[in-house]
């Protein structure tokens, strides 16, 4: 009997069968598919389960990945493989075995009246297969011979099995199809050069997680697993938050040792965090910066639980309360000087790659008591209190710059402002907005004022807002700060908000990763543009929304 002809037939009548089975409770949702490109159609479409898991019939996985499939019958357990690698998914497991290797899993095989449905991600990501999940439009794209990194955190499995018709057990052998080419996402050209990630330390958000408290080999591990993740995914930087609140992730003799760390602060935890994380990030040839928040002393009003040598404690002359934190003073000279000699400490003392500033300068929308500053530090006679303060920043950015190239000179100094410098309303020669805050009117940044005089290398603007969010569009922010970079030798990095990608409190076009591919591409549309900086790390890497890494992955290596 000629078993090819047998098995493909076999194939052909499990894409035919039609999917009763409680597993297929979101079948009335139409879901296409696609593989490089053209269309794959079955007379059953893949249906999502309980747990937001996709499945799809196996030979479409198998026809996508070349694969072999065997189905044992008597153990419910089909066995996918291609090369080396080697898949056993069984009905009802709460694991499948990879390459000899238990893995969890978020959903098994599901058996519907002779039809063997395997979860997509899962598998086309074990054995290199690419997918894009657009939410709104319900449709799924694969890509072949696509290097793809490890599998997704699971969550708790639902698997629900049905009797089947007693069906053979022979090997399937792959089908006889041409290797396609990885095809490139439309508009997409090489990848910018930087390939950014914020990492925030601040309340553990991103690094060290809190259950790794004083446990220093824990946070090695934790940090490695996340470099070899952001890695997997293409990129090539990491901005590390250093200074969350006037403490420290590395060793200081101005400011105490961040509780971050320890959940104590100034309790020495056993390493120098900022050296092994230099060291991790060059081992993988990504650069590592040392991301810094100037002036924010706390991120509460309380002094305790601050260690003896914290600012706060130091000179409290210096702090001002605002927006239920303390800040440092920007228009006390001596306290700029503190802020930039702690900064200097880095430089001096570790191989970073640049030194990072975010956007707290002066807290936006709140009362900030500094008058008596302003007539104690205001030998300029600078008239207007904003004038004053923006002068402030200025001269904190010049100065910071100066010392640190002094230093130091293939150390790079920027800062990501705000998403808005000012609006059009405001200024003739702001951009088309309508913010509620701006940059050089709320925080004291007049970053026009940087990129003209060369005070700092890159800029990389939080422009954190949609295509088509009206009062501040992505694509006119980004025109405006291209024009701004324009003919001098300040590079352009933007900041995009991997964070709102998912998130149920965001509109529509937020609910799948095609906003931030295609602001990517739109930036490719200028040059100027050296790269993009994505905020934050954990998303990308643990909560992953919408396998946004491998879409980031697929965008960065096309």
């Amino acid at each position: 009997m000629n078993y090819r002809k047998w098995i493909l037939g076999l194939l052909v009548v499990m894409l035919c069968l039609p999917v009763w089975t409680t597993g297929a409770r979101a079948a009335s949702v139409q879901i296409t598919i696609e593989l490089d490109g053209e269309s794959l159609s079955t007379d059953v479409p893949p249906y999502i389960t309980r747990t937001n898991v996709t499945m799809v019939p196996v030979g479409v996985v198998s026809k996508g990945l070349g694969a072999g499939v065997v189905w044992d019958q008597a153990s419910k357990t089909a066995t996918i493989s291609k090369g080396n690698n080697v898949l056993k998914l069984t009905s009802g497991s709460k694991s499948a075995i990879v390459n000899g290797a238990s893995v969890p899993l978020d959903t098994s095989v599901q058996i519907t009246q002779g039809r063997v449905m395997v979860p997509l991600r899962f598998v086309s990501e074990q054995l290199g297969l690419q997918v894009v999940w657009n939410q709104a439009a319900k449709h799924i794209a694969l890509y072949s011979n696509v290097e793809i990194g490890g599998p997704s955190t699971p969550s708790t499995p639902s698997v629900p099995t049905v009797p089947t018709p007693s069906v053979p057990t022979p090997v399937v052998p792959a089908p006889s199809v041409p290797t396609p080419t990885v095809p490139s996402i439309p508009g997409a050209k090489t990848g910018k050069a930087m390939k950014g990630a914020w990492v925030s330390t601040v309340f553990n958000l991103d690094w060290p997680s809190t259950a790794s408290a004083g446990n220093a080999d824990k946070q090695k591990k934790e940090f490695d697993s996340m470099l070899d993740k952001l890695q997997a995914a293409g990129f090539n930087s990491v901005f590390v938050q250093v200074r969350p609140a006037a403490d420290a992730l590395y060793s200081s003799q101005l400011v105490p040792w961040s509780k971050v760390l320890s959940g104590t602060q100034g309790k020495e935890p056993g390493y120098d965090p900022l050296q092994y994380m230099v060291s991790s990030a060059h081992s993988r040839g990504m650069q590592l910066h040392a991301w810094f928040n100037p002036f924010r002393a706390t991120t509460d009003a309380s002094t305790t639980g601050l260690a003896a040598n914290h600012v706060a404690k130091l000179h409290p002359e210096w702090i001002v309360k605002a927006d239920s934190k303390l800040y440092i003073n920007p228009g006390i000279p001596e306290a700029r000087q503190h802020i930039i000699d702690t900064v200097m400490e880095v430089v001096r003392g570790y191989d970073i790659d640049g030194v990072h500033l975010d956007d707290y300068f002066y807290p936006s929308n709140v009362t900030f008591a500094d008058d008596t500053a302003f007539k104690t530090y205001n030998s300029q006679a600078i008239a207007t209190k904003g004038d004053w303060r923006r002068d402030n920043i200025n001269q904190f950015i010049r100065q910071l710059g100066a010392e640190i190239h002094a230093v130091k000179p293939a150390v790079s100094f920027g800062v990501s402002p705000f998403g808005v410098w000012r609006n059009k309303k405001a200024d003739s020669s702001g951009s088309d907005t309508t913010a509620g805050v701006s940059a050089y009117d709320d925080m004291y940044a007049d970053v026009r004022t940087w990129i003209k005089s060369g005070w700092v290398d890159y800029v990389a603007p939080q422009i954190y807002w949609s295509l088509s969010f009206s009062a501040a569009r992505y694509d006119k922010l980004v025109d405006w700060w291209v024009n701004e970079v324009t003919g001098t030798d300040v590079k352009l990095y933007i900041g995009l908000a991997s964070y709102k990608v998912g998130d149920t409190k965001q509109t529509a076009e937020w609910q799948s990763g095609d906003q931030i591919i295609n602001q990517l591409k739109y930036n490719e549309k200028y040059d100027e543009v050296s790269g993009s900086i994505l905020f934050r790390a954990n998303d990308i890497v643990v909560r992953d929304p919408f396998g946004l890494a491998s879409l980031l992955s697929f965008y960065f290596k096309s």
